[in-house]
């Protein structure tokens, strides 16, 4: 169980360094704030408190995914109907 945590931990941790990097800060910025969260959190052995850290994580996760979702409709919008509001 405990190899199964950590794997899931590299993962999300991967995951998350991906989704990071197009922060509007950079992505030096997300990947150094990153580390210094998990190094901070590493210790942590309440399985309850665990748990709400991995939601965080995932909350973030699905923060991000929203922003790049954003960011892609906007993207698309302006491409299909920029046309439209030119006047001639």
């Amino acid at each position: 169980m405990k190899m199964a945590n950590a794997l899931s931990k590299k993962k999300k941790k991967k995951n998350l360094l991906y989704l990071g990097r197009d922060c509007p800060k950079g992505p030096h910025y997300f990947k150094r704030r990153l580390k210094n969260i998990f190094l901070k959190n590493k210790d942590v052995k309440n399985p309850e408190k665990s748990k709400e850290l991995t939601a965080q994580g995932e909350f973030v996760m699905k923060e991000l995914e929203a922003l790049y979702f954003v960011r892609k409709y906007k993207a698309m919008k302006q491409r299909y109907y920029s046309d439209t509001n030119k006047t001639n």
